[in-house]
């Protein structure tokens, strides 16, 4: 097992205000006969006791990858991590056994993936799945894990739980299903919680429902939860801060209101014009132009400035922040706002 050096440990052990998870400089590449494609590209961010960080972007920008590399389940062929810690309680898992990685999972750091119905087993019963993370992690019984699982069920507000805990993947609804998962993922009680878009495919009453458990859930246990996701909407109800992904990198990161109100950085200030505003009836939505970078050849500089309204290239650029030639590093522009744009000050009009 590796630990960190004392004069690191104090921030980073998980006590008192610490961060609990903390990921330093992530990348994951994907190698393959044709091509490398680079789904993460040097991302960094840290989780506190009690925390909802969310990771937002479109499809494609790595935050599903970045998670499933803290878990420790990314198929490798192809996936490398070549780079980068991420550090626990303490220990950085990127350096220790699968075995030890194996125990971290469930009690440590668990997650809910974003399709329930391709994530249970249809042969099984709920009760039996939810009831293995006690049989494997805790040595409990058949029917020890079998009650506990009907606690559970009760727990995430499945209802007639004993009644349901035999019954299968097919007979739940979709938000039914997901409650399972959330069931599974809280049955150790994680320090840590990766959502990964909890509330796809659900309707707008479903989401409500299940985003206001995983709140609940996160104040009687305190537990940091990374929420990854593409919906607006969500990540302003429940969220304290947010980290913006593109192009594999961490483009933008500040408190929720902060980002929303005033954004830093053009992709997120494009985000922002892209949702529709009930203030503004009849108004016309803005998109995005252009479309997400091809990973395996992503743009020299800025990686969004092919798509980038307020880019300044040659003789526009100021000395050393051309867009299409110099990489813009993740900076800090305001107290408390991070973002990776030569002309942050610009976007923010400061």
């Amino acid at each position: 097992m590796t630990t960190l050096p004392s004069s690191a440990s104090s921030v980073r052990d998980g006590g008192g205000s610490a961060p609990i998870l903390s990921v330093e400089d992530l990348f994951v590449e994907f190698r393959t006969r044709e091509s490398t494609v680079n789904a993460v590209n040097g991302i960094s961010y840290t989780v506190s006791a009690g925390e909802t960080l969310a990771i937002l972007g479109e499809s494609g920008s790595g935050k599903s990858v970045s998670a499933q590399a803290i878990m420790g389940i990314l198929d490798s062929p192809p996936a490398v991590v070549p780079h980068g810690e991420i550090w626990f309680e303490g220990r950085n898992l990127l350096t220790e056994s699968a075995e030890e990685q194996r125990k971290v999972r469930g009690p440590g750091i668990s997650m809910i993936f974003q399709d329930a119905l391709s994530s249970l087993n249809p042969v099984y019963s709920v009760g039996y799945q939810i009831g293995e993370m006690f049989r494997a992690h805790r040595g409990l019984s058949k029917k020890e894990a079998k009650q506990r699982a009907v606690e559970l069920m009760d727990r995430v507000r499945i209802p007639a739980a004993a009644q349901r805990v035999d019954d299968y993947p097919h007979q739940f609804s979709g938000g039914m299903r997901q409650r399972v998962m959330i069931a599974m993922a809280i049955a150790l009680d994680p320090k840590i919680l990766i959502a990964d878009e909890p509330t796809t495919a659900l309707d707008v009453t479903v989401q409500a429902q299940v985003m206001d458990l995983l709140k609940d859930l996160q104040r009687e246990t305190g537990m940091g939860l990374v929420l990854i996701t593409h919906d607006l909407g969500v990540v302003n109800e429940v969220a304290d801060n947010v980290a913006v992904m593109y192009a594999g990198r961490i483009v933008e990161r500040g408190t929720v209101d902060d980002v929303f109100t005033n954004p830093a950085h053009p992709y997120t200030e494009g985000l922002m014009k892209s949702v529709p505003n009930v203030e503004y009836k009849g108004g016309r939505l803005e998109p995005i132009t252009g479309q997400p970078p091809n990973l395996a050849k992503i743009p020299t500089g800025c990686p969004f400035h092919p798509r980038c309204a307020r880019r300044r290239l040659g003789a526009e650029a100021l000395p050393g922040r051309d867009c299409a030639g110099d990489v813009p590093p993740l900076r800090l522009v305001v107290p408390g706002r991070e973002a990776a744009c030569h002309y942050s000050e610009e976007v923010l009009g400061v």
